[in-house]
């Protein structure tokens, strides 16, 4: 699979942790054996099977975000406009699955991607737009989604 969707496969978002244990917004700088993550200066991830002992069982009521994005910072990633997560009235909006965890919309990459039979290698750089808007180059990979959009792979 492409390395751009499994960003949050072992994470859990730290806004929903820390409502469900009714811990402090800063209480995971404490814990020095759960490694943690920040996305676009705004979400805060720490990783699945490291919580502190004492708060382990929660991670059975925890959500899986595995495949999915923040939409900011999927929007950012795929080099879109985040109004295409956003709006129904957007063409591509309904082909992808979003979740809602602690107010926070996720978008699920992964699904799309796989669907679509994307492929994107690590540090890859990935621009999704309308195909009017997209700039192909010689070594870069094509796919043309419906809508009169497509998603550019360049490899660096």
């Amino acid at each position: 699979m492409s390395y751009l969707p499994n960003t949050l496969n072992s994470y859990w978002l730290w806004r929903e942790v820390s409502s469900k244990l009714g811990v402090s917004n800063p209480a995971y700088k404490y814990w020095k054996n759960t490694p943690n993550m920040k996305l676009n200066n705004k979400y805060i991830f720490v990783q699945k099977n490291k919580l502190p002992e004492k708060h382990a069982h929660i991670e059975s009521i925890l959500t899986d975000l595995s495949g999915h994005l923040p939409i900011k910072f999927a929007s950012d990633q795929l080099h879109v406009n985040e109004h295409i997560f956003s709006y129904d009235k957007m063409k591509l909006h309904h082909e992808f699955e979003y979740k809602f965890v602690a107010d926070v919309k996720f978008v699920n990459i992964k699904k799309f991607f796989k669907e679509n039979g994307i492929i994107v290698p690590k540090n890859s750089i990935v621009h999704l737009g309308k195909l009017k808007d997209l700039e192909i180059s010689a070594d870069a990979l094509f796919y043309n989604l419906k809508n009169d959009y497509g998603v550019v792979v360049y490899h660096s």
